[in-house]
């Protein structure tokens, strides 16, 4: 999830690469091939040098036409139900696909025994529900523990460590409801605190997972870091992240799990739109094709401005215009930008960093088109990946038929 003060500065595209993708049709999504083969790279030598297994988190980024791709750098998937296990079992080849819901449906749970080689549960509960029938099929079971350490100051609704979080297991929760049956049926451990951070938050939150768990972490074959970790940034300390790494799995001799999204897939897309029209009200508003609220809408969640290529602070530069969409939602803004230029209807604008939380979170709120998606492959030609239209907002409703 991201945070503001964390998201990079727009990257990723020369006049020859944005000059082919302005001439798609708006709006669309762009996914750079290129981009998650550098990403891709970096995710490789942190396996390499910490011996560490480094999962895709599909939540953040889905595009299974895109899989291939990055499925040499990955060990696997992880999902966060029935649906997404069943694309990472059948998208990423043999790879493992590791699962963890908040809390298993009864009707589901046999199928996903088809596709999950991990099952991680939530709670003592749902581990003693559905615990054993996993185990007799083969599966490698797991806990989600929550150390209680918040690393990440402001920002509650993406902290897992939150007063009254619903995720993970306390040390408490864990003395009064584990017994030695249930403990014994566990091969791992996982935790997920971090959000958009460097490997020091991870150091604090593995210092206070084993000062709470590790008597129990030396009979485990297995302990998953979660995600979170910003690897991918430029700024990310590889060398601290390795390091922690090697320590808990030389201390408990367990296999070492990482579970990025965002990491994988950091500045990896672009979403093209073009102005449609020029209002003035206190400041000139340029109305996009793109709508915030359906097509980004981790802007409004968050919130956040993205970045834009050629875009500047608000003020920084002659022109200064508010972005909004063609909603009738009032608040379907995307954000004040500066210009050295000044804009026109119909000229055509990019947003960086759209690969992650936007293709599989978009909505078709007030019958909005769903953008395109496109490929931009290493060589710079873009190939069509799939095409959005009435259908697909009609059939979401009702009706569908066969």
């Amino acid at each position: 999830m991201y945070k503001g003060d964390n998201r990079p500065a727009f990257r990723g595209l020369d006049e020859k690469r944005y000059n082919t993708i302005a001439t798609l049709t708006t709006p669309c999504y762009v996914i750079d091939e290129a981009r998650l083969v550098e990403n891709g790279r970096i995710l490789d030598r942190v396996r390499k040098e910490s011996g560490a297994k480094i999962l895709l988190a599909q939540k953040a980024f889905s595009n299974y036409d895109l899989y291939p791709v990055i499925e040499p750098y990955l060990d696997g998937t992880e999902a966060s139900g029935l649906y997404e296990a069943r694309l990472g079992s059948e998208e990423m080849g043999y790879k493992e696909c590791h699962v963890f819901c908040g809390a298993y449906r009864e009707d589901e749970f046999e199928e996903l025994l088809k596709y999950a080689d991990h099952i991680v549960f939530n709670s003592p509960s749902q581990l003693k529900m559905f615990g054993a029938r996993a185990k007799v099929a083969g599966k490698s079971i797991g806990l989600r523990v929550n150390p209680e350490l918040s690393t990440q100051g402001e920002g509650e609704i993406y902290d897992p460590c939150a007063s009254k979080s619903r995720l993970g297991t306390t040390i408490s929760q864990w003395e009064m409801y584990m017994t030695d049956e249930l403990i014994n049926m566990l091969d791992g451990i996982h935790f997920h605190t971090l959000c958009e951070q460097n490997s020091d938050a991870l150091v604090q939150t593995v210092a206070e997972v084993k000062k709470k768990f590790g008597k129990y972490m030396h009979k485990l074959s297995w302990v998953n870091f979660g995600g979170g970790h910003h690897i991918t940034r430029d700024d990310y300390d590889i060398d601290t992240l390795c390091k922690c790494i090697r320590d808990v799995a030389d201390t408990y001799k367990v296999q070492v799990y990482l579970e990025p999204g965002e990491a994988v897939a950091l500045n990896a897309g672009y979403l093209v739109t073009q102005v449609l029209d020029m209002v003035e009200n206190d400041g000139t508003i340029a109305i996009l094709d793109m709508s915030p609220a359906c097509h980004t809408p981790d802007v409004i969640e968050m919130p956040y401005r993205p970045p834009l290529m050629n875009g500047y602070d608000a003020d920084d530069k002659a022109y200064t215009y508010r972005f909004g969409g063609p909603t009738c939602l009032a608040g379907d803004v995307l954000g004040d930008y500066s210009f050295d230029e000044s804009l026109s209807v119909g000229d055509k604008l990019v947003l960086g960093d759209m690969a992650i939380y936007s293709t599989c979170k978009n909505n078709t709120f007030n019958g909005m088109k769903l953008p395109d998606i496109y490929k931009l492959a290493e060589d710079g030609s873009t190939e069509l990946v799939v095409e959005f239209g009435y259908e697909d907002f009609k059939y979401r409703l009702g009706g569908r038929k066969c």
